[in-house]
Formats: C-alpha cells, sequence, structure tokens
C-alpha cells in the first residue's frame, strides 16, 4: 500500500447510531482519513471494498448476513482493519498485530487517536496471510453454537435428523448422505464442509468424503499406510476406511479418548 497522507476510508457498521458517532469522531482527523463511504451490512460491505478499494476500513464484527471476519475471508482488496467490537471476548490480541487494531463499542476519542497514530506509524502493510491468520484464531475463540438436529428437506417436507440419530455423513458427487444409525438415509445438497462446521465436536472427518459419530465407533483397527478401520455400533454394522491425509488428526482424537 503506498505510504499516502490522507488515507480513504470505509465505515462499515449495521448500527445507524454507530456509524454516526464514529462519522463524527474521524471529523477530527479529517487531515488523515477521508470517508469515501459506509456500508451497513457484510454483503454491502464486500461490494464497496471491492469497488472503492479503500485504505482502511473501519469494520464491525457482529452484523446480520456476513459478519466482519467473513467480509474479511471474501475481498480480494486487502486494506488496513480497524475492527469495532460491542464484545470483549474478539478483543483478541492478535488484532494487535502489525497491520490491525480493534476498538470497543462505544468508541471513545483518546482510543481512536491511538489506533489511527499506529495506522501512521505501521505505514499499512495488510496483507492476506495476516488477515487469515486473524480469522482463524478468531473462529477458533468464538463461542460454537451446538445444534441438536440437522434440517433435510424432502419435495415439500423438512425432515430434523437429530445428530444423535446419526451414525456417519458421506459425500458423493455434489451431494451429502446422511446416514441414520438405524439404517435410514437422508439426501441433501449442503456441503460436507458445511456440514463439519456445523456439527458437535462428537463427530470426526475421518476421509474428504466422510465424518463419522465418534460415540458409535465400537472398533478401531489399523489399516495399511497409516490409515485406520473404523467399525461402526450402526443397525448395518458399518465398516469405514479413514483416508491418508487424516493420519494426525485421527491419532489425535484417539489420544483424547
Amino acid at each position: 500500500m503506498p505510504n499516502l497522507q490522507t488515507y480513504t476510508a470505509l465505515i462499515i457498521d449495521d448500527e445507524a447510531p454507530a456509524r454516526l458517532r464514529l462519522r463524527r469522531l474521524l471529523a477530527e482527523h479529517a487531515a488523515t482519513i477521508q470517508i469515501i463511504d459506509e456500508a451497513n451490512d457484510g454483503n454491502e460491505a464486500l461490494h464497496k471494498i471491492e469497488a472503492l478499494k479503500p485504505d482502511i476500513v473501519f469494520l464491525d464484527i457482529q452484523m446480520p448476513g456476513l459478519d466482519g471476519f467473513e467480509v474479511l475471508s471474501k475481498i480480494t482488496h486487502i486494506p488496513i482493519v480497524i475492527f469495532i467490537t460491542a464484545f470483549d471476548q474478539y478483543a483478541l490480541k492478535a488484532f494487535e498485530s502489525n497491520s490491525v487494531d480493534y476498538l470497543l463499542k462505544p468508541i471513545e476519542s483518546e482510543r481512536l487517536k491511538q489506533a489511527i497514530h499506529k495506522m501512521e506509524r505501521l505505514n499499512g502493510g495488510t496483507n492476506k496471510e495476516n488477515i487469515q491468520r486473524i480469522i482463524d484464531i478468531a473462529n477458533q475463540l468464538k463461542p460454537r453454537r451446538e445444534i441438536t438436529s440437522l434440517p433435510v428437506k424432502t419435495g415439500d417436507i423438512i425432515h430434523l435428523v437429530r445428530t444423535t440419530e446419526i451414525a456417519y455423513l458421506e459425500a458423493k458427487d455434489k451431494y451429502v448422505t446422511i446416514h441414520t444409525i438405524e439404517g435410514k438415509e437422508f439426501l441433501t445438497d449442503v456441503s460436507l464442509k458445511v456440514m463439519e462446521e456445523k456439527l458437535p465436536d462428537n463427530f470426526l472427518r475421518v476421509h474428504r468424503a466422510l465424518i463419522v459419530n465418534k460415540t458409535i465407533i465400537s472398533e478401531i483397527r489399523k489399516y495399511f499406510q497409516g490409515r485406520f478401520v473404523f467399525l461402526l455400533n450402526d443397525k448395518a454394522r458399518t465398516k469405514i476406511v479413514s483416508g491418508s491425509g487424516y493420519c494426525d488428526s485421527i491419532k489425535n482424537t484417539l489420544e483424547q479418548l
């Protein structure tokens, strides 16, 4: 990023009063910060960051639709980032790395001044790798929402498949089949990656196409090339062979059992 005396800025926050407060505070720094626009949700933020290419974004984390981290994971133009949050759990030390900072709501004038001075000292320097590291750390520290069932649509009917009834999930072509302990099958077009993110911790990815419910594993046997065979305690007595790329994660899980 070029060394600019004046930085163009985009304010991103779903609360109009918060945007107005920040705009008023930034007026004291008009010689350094030129506000070029605002966005009130993640989707609008994504569009405006790519279209306007601001030098800096003041980015709210909690927003409807795409949150702040999801916005950053999708952009190709990488600005300087100053996060805005009302929740202390997101005030991570990671945000104080070389090219990002954070402001807690309600934003105070002195704290904003510190963030701007830091930005000027560092002269930008944000990169995609640094942003991705922030996203990864933040996602690990986010409280995980434990789901108890998966909605699966069949025609006009939506089935709620309880996670305790699931034996394993299998990806094939563009679809994922949910196999229950009792031998029922439900087809969904939700990707296995999305399923993995939603499912509770008792589910384990053992293959690029397979996720297993750890609570119904009856036996684990060693297999060729460091792989494993899982015998499930479901109605079909299913046998699953792990993928070679999942050996380390499986071993780590076994050590915790």
